[in-house]
């Protein structure tokens, strides 16, 4: 056999073992670690870093997984795994749509998202020296909490009925923001490709053409495809087309996918068509037991990409990434985390329905995670921004961050909480 074949050979047995030990992992973790300190998103870090200290030859070491060289992949990669997690986040949003029962979460995305987008671009441009289009990229790629990493403080899987359901407004909050705030980070990452340009759009064109104007499309796309799939899976009068009663998973990809297409095809954000399709098809028809079955299948779906992204990451950083890393990037990471989050988050919740430690817990936990790696991909592969290692440099630090510090105190913190009654609306 040719030494370039015999070499291919090699490589794609090496892959396919990778993948095996992914699948794995993503079966075997999250019940290994159940109710334990360490949680399974930190377990895939941690490990990924290691493998990637480790001494390889090329090509399977020397940044052969460094997302800087794979920008297109990660940004595939990244965008499926959102898109899985937001159906997800939306069938398990057991709560009606309102201003009352949804105010902690409308209070976070109006007040809380643009806030921490202004101060993280400030912090980018003061501390870090970046050009005003790539601290506004910074921001906007930092701001959003994610849906994928966050399953130790959301909603579980639809029908629990264990006090952490609809009622818990911890829980709630947060699987419902993670759902919207992905998409609503789009209009920040448009603005700063316009400016990393020779556009220079003045506020109101934006805030219409790319705020109001595809927000407004995809909830019309989200609730339209919501209902036609709702009808599909609980109403159809044959049984063969309904789908509710095939016990298959697979739906799931309809979901994620048809709304998506079509949203961003009429120009609007598709992340939002996604999550509101799925809110509406929950909506539509509360108890039936589909929803567990879609549900279980995006579950696993899930654990694949967040193996994936992980593991990856984690390799990245320990072979790598974080080569050229200054003190005050760490420090900014560490405030984005800390800091930026933590303040704008309880600033949005004063005067709101819920109890001090609970929105205390809001605002602590905005878990960084897939969301950012796939803006911040999407960006790199349509504009031309100066100072892409740091952006790559921060962000990836950050998501560590939070890792580390969401995936160790979520359990601890979430369960006393709980155990306390201190995870629902403030008595009136």
């Amino acid at each position: 056999m040719p030494d370039d074949q015999a070499g291919y050979s090699a490589r794609m047995e090496i892959l396919l073992a990778g993948a095996g030990v992914l699948a794995l992992c993503a079966a075997v973790l999250p019940n290994l670690l159940h109710e334990r300190v360490l949680s399974m998103p930190l377990v895939l870090l941690m490990g990924g870093l290691l493998f990637g200290l480790l001494p390889f030859g090329h090509p399977y070491g020397q940044g052969v997984l460094d997302p800087r060289s794979h920008v297109g992949a990660v940004e595939v990669i990244t965008e499926l795994g959102v898109l899985v997690s937001l159906v997800g986040a939306g069938l398990k949003s057991d709560r009606s749509i309102g201003w009352r029962a949804w105010n902690s979460t409308w209070r976070l995305l109006a007040i809380a998202l643009p806030l921490s987008v202004c101060a993280v671009a400030l912090l980018g441009w003061w501390a870090l020296a970046l050009s005003p289009a790539a601290a506004l990229l910074l921001g906007a790629v930092l701001s959003p909490t994610d849906p994928v990493l966050a399953s130790d403080v959301q909603v579980p899987a639809p029908h629990t009925d264990d006090g952490r359901g609809s009622d818990n407004e911890i829980r709630f909050t947060l699987t419902s923001e993670a759902g919207l705030n992905d998409g609503l980070a789009m209009p920040f990452v448009v603005l700063a490709i316009a400016l990393a340009g020779t556009a220079s759009p003045s506020p109101a064109p934006w805030l219409l053409t790319e705020v109001v104007v595809p927000l407004a499309i995809a909830v019309l796309i989200g609730l339209a495809c919501g209902r036609l799939l709702s009808w599909l899976m609980f109403r159809v009068r044959h049984e063969r087309l309904r789908l509710g009663e095939y016990s298959d998973g697979l739906v799931v990809l309809a979901i994620a996918f048809l709304p998506f297409a079509l949203c961003e095809w009429l120009g609007g954000i598709g992340f939002v068509a996604v999550f509101t399709a799925a809110a509406t098809i929950r909506a539509s028809e509360r108890s039936h037991e589909y929803h567990g079955v879609l549900h279980e299948f995006g579950d696993q779906l899930e654990r694949l990409f967040v193996a994936l992204a992980l593991l990856g990451l984690g390799v990245a950083l320990g072979d790598g990434l974080l080569a050229g890393l200054r003190l005050v990037e760490v420090l900014v990471a560490v405030a984005a985390v800390g800091i930026v989050r933590p303040l704008f988050g309880g600033l949005a919740l004063l005067g709101g329905a819920t109890t001090r430690p609970a929105a205390t817990a809001i605002a602590f936990f905005g878990i960084r995670g897939i969301g950012s790696l796939y803006y911040l991909s999407y960006a790199l592969g349509h504009g031309d921004f100066p100072m892409a290692d740091s952006l790559w440099r921060v962000t990836a630090l950050t998501i560590a961050v939070s890792v580390f510090v969401h995936g160790l105190l979520s359990g601890p913190v979430m369960r006393k909480l709980e155990d306390r009654g201190m995870q629902n609306f403030r008595s009136e």
